[in-house]
């Protein structure tokens, strides 16, 4: 690509998006965004350089080659298509095989094929773990609350679980408290996985058990450039509506949206929250 070229955010839903441009326009880089219609942010809309649809594949392709960008992101969030939508839109790049193969693998296989299908027309794929590593959490305890010898004994169960459970398409969260786990997170999300985890502390065998911890972190093996996991304001509120006390994510691999409202947050909630080493290598971007 040639010097100067944009970076492309193909932009979903969330304020990550925006985040992710001004973190980069502070870094004096261009930036085209291409925002997805009905998932983007009405703010973001109105600064999009174009607005599509999800399943507008040939549009999307023939906007980003336009552009010609060193690298396209893939940034915020999206509901899943409906698999005759998708196979539909994507009748035009991939035969039937190769369409069920992509649906049948999950929401995993589905980010998978899409960057697959990036890299075939010639586009880079780029992470925001590189572009812009300071939206990304660090170690150590990040606010003013200290987690107790229990919750770190809880977190450290609670990335033995999601280590485990890494090779198959769940989540990326499991609330644990006295090391047993509550929840893990499924297709509902992590708002609604705490919401679940605070209703199941109202049953008499878990009544007893006082504090907790939610771990959040990326699966073993995650290609960093999509779906990173991400905390905010919002998921401390859950957090503590819980029960919990304290919530552990992946330093350097887990998204924080407004860093210092969140960490404000969770001091005036009077919950830890700490940033995790992980223990095994990550697929690079």
């Amino acid at each position: 690509m040639a010097a100067g070229a944009p970076v492309a955010l193909l932009a979903g839903g969330g304020a990550l998006p925006g985040l992710l441009r001004a973190a980069l326009l502070r870094r004096d880089r261009s930036v085209r965004v291409l925002a997805l219609r009905g998932f983007a942010e009405r703010g973001l809309v109105r600064e999009a350089d174009v607005v599509v649809d999800i399943l507008d594949y040939k549009r999307i392709f023939a906007q980003l080659e336009a552009w010609a960008p060193a690298e396209v992101v893939l940034v915020g969030t999206v509901h899943r298509p409906k698999p005759t939508a998708f196979a539909g839109a994507l009748a035009a790049f991939r035969n039937r095989d190769e369409i069920a193969a992509i649906l049948g693998a999950g929401d995993d296989g589905l980010l998978a094929g899409v960057i697959r299908l990036l890299e075939e027309r010639g586009l880079t794929v780029g992470g925001i773990d590189r572009l812009a590593p300071e939206l990304l959490a660090g170690a150590g305890v990040l606010g003013a609350v200290m987690p107790d010898e229990p919750s770190l004994a809880a977190a450290a169960a609670g990335q033995g679980v999601l280590e485990a459970l890494s090779p198959f398409d769940v989540g990326q969260a499991v609330v644990v408290a006295a090391r047993r786990v509550v929840a893990i997170e499924g297709p509902e999300g992590t708002d609604a996985m705490l919401a679940r985890a605070r209703r199941l502390r109202r049953s008499p065998r878990l009544r007893a058990i006082h504090g907790g911890v939610m771990v959040k972190m990326a699966k073993v093996g995650q290609d960093l450039r999509v779906d990173l996991p991400t905390i905010g304001p919002r998921t401390v509120a859950c957090a503590a509506r819980a029960g919990l006390a304290g919530i552990a994510i992946g330093a350097g691999a887990t998204l924080i949206v407004d860093g210092p409202a969140t960490i404000a947050e969770a001091d005036r909630r009077g919950i830890f929250l700490l940033g995790i080493e992980r223990r095994h290598d990550r697929i690079e971007s």
